[in-house]
């Protein structure tokens, strides 16, 4: 096993983006951390290393407890990574309103200008 990986290739072995394509656009966007410090993509993990992780509406934290590169199955994954994300950030998923992505019926499609708006807020 390698002793340190790129975040982006770790990100996805872990399965917390589904591509790797993915992950590294998250990076490049800002979205991933690395002890509180921007990760590029190329950045190295290595054990122990907290990265958080912006997935609206909230930052999961996950540590590294063995760098691997290979992506595995969902059944394995916690020999991998450990989910340290505190319980407030957690209930906000919880407290979610789902106002703005919840269409009444028969309100139609959106409009070209409703669904920008709704896709800016689902990126923040």
């Amino acid at each position: 096993m390698p002793k340190s990986v790129r975040i982006d290739k770790y990100l996805w072995a872990v399965r917390v983006y589904k591509t790797r394509t993915q992950a590294t656009e998250a990076c490049r966007k800002g979205k991933v951390t690395v002890d509180d410090i921007p990760a590029k993509p190329s950045r190295m993990v290595t054990a122990g290393d907290v990265i958080q992780v912006k997935k609206m509406p909230i930052v999961y934290s996950y540590q590294v407890v063995d760098p691997i590169e290979k992506r595995v199955g969902a059944k394995i994954v916690e020999q991998f990574v450990k989910n340290v994300t505190p319980q407030e950030e957690l209930r906000k998923l919880e407290m979610q309103d789902d106002f703005f992505t919840r269409r009444d019926s028969g309100a139609g499609r959106p409009t070209k200008k409703e669904r920008r708006l709704l896709d800016d807020l689902q990126d923040q």
